[in-house]
């Protein structure tokens, strides 16, 4: 299929097959899918954490409203943004860059740091915080790709107590504050309601506007 047959197919499951477990490549590709991200100046403000351990699903299913996913789904992913940008966080990411490439710094890359740890730190945790989420949702957009690309079913989800969960799965202690979560499986073909329905976007007439 093409890409944008594949996006077809995809839609967000709402019952999973629990008996159909995800191969560990395919896992593997859609994780390296979401560490392929573009960020905001590279700093990949976020981190994911993937569970299988069936006990800590169901607790995050009851934080989760009782959706099935949760605890169905053969791989749960979190998406964790950091609480806020720090000096250490900016200066740990451009030493990290500069360090890989072997270029060593320059003019420009060092203007650029200082420029980040002149404005970004002092804008508080709130501001900060609201924009290392927003960097996780692309992450979740390529993820979502990824796993129809493997012909994985993908749920995002916001519906979860996000304070519930940085608790139990000890968030704030690493500076992380859970954003969205994604149960990866396989559709339950003979009870999944939405399966059969329509998939229906707006039409481009209504959803595209060309400025020439």
């Amino acid at each position: 299929m093409t890409l944008i047959e594949k996006l077809n197919w995809r839609y967000a499951a709402k019952k999973m097959d629990p008996s159909k477990a995800v191969s560990q490549d395919k896992v593997d590709r859609i994780i390296e899918a979401i560490r392929l991200t573009p960020t905001s100046s590279g700093l990949q403000p976020y981190e994911v954490l993937v569970i299988t351990n069936k006990d800590i699903k169901e607790k995050i299913q009851a934080m989760a409203w009782g959706q099935s996913q949760v605890t169905d789904c053969s791989h749960l992913i979190v998406f964790a943004a950091w609480d806020d940008y720090t000096a250490e966080r900016i200066n740990s990411s451009f030493d990290f860059t500069i360090a890989e490439r072997g270029v060593g710094t320059n003019e420009r890359t060092e203007a650029y740091r200082k420029n980040m740890l002149a404005n970004y730190p002092v804008r508080g945790p709130d501001v900060n915080f609201e924009h290392t989420a927003k960097q996780t949702y692309i992450a979740l957009g390529i993820a979502m790709v990824a796993a129809a690309e493997e012909g994985v079913d993908a749920t995002p989800m916001e519906g979860f107590d996000p304070k519930a969960l940085d608790e139990l799965l000890g968030l704030r202690a690493k500076g992380l504050r859970s954003v969205t979560i994604m149960p990866l499986g396989y559709r339950d073909v003979a009870n999944d309601w939405l399966l059969p329905l329509k998939k229906v976007r707006r039409p481009l007439e209504s959803f595209v506007t060309e400025i020439k």
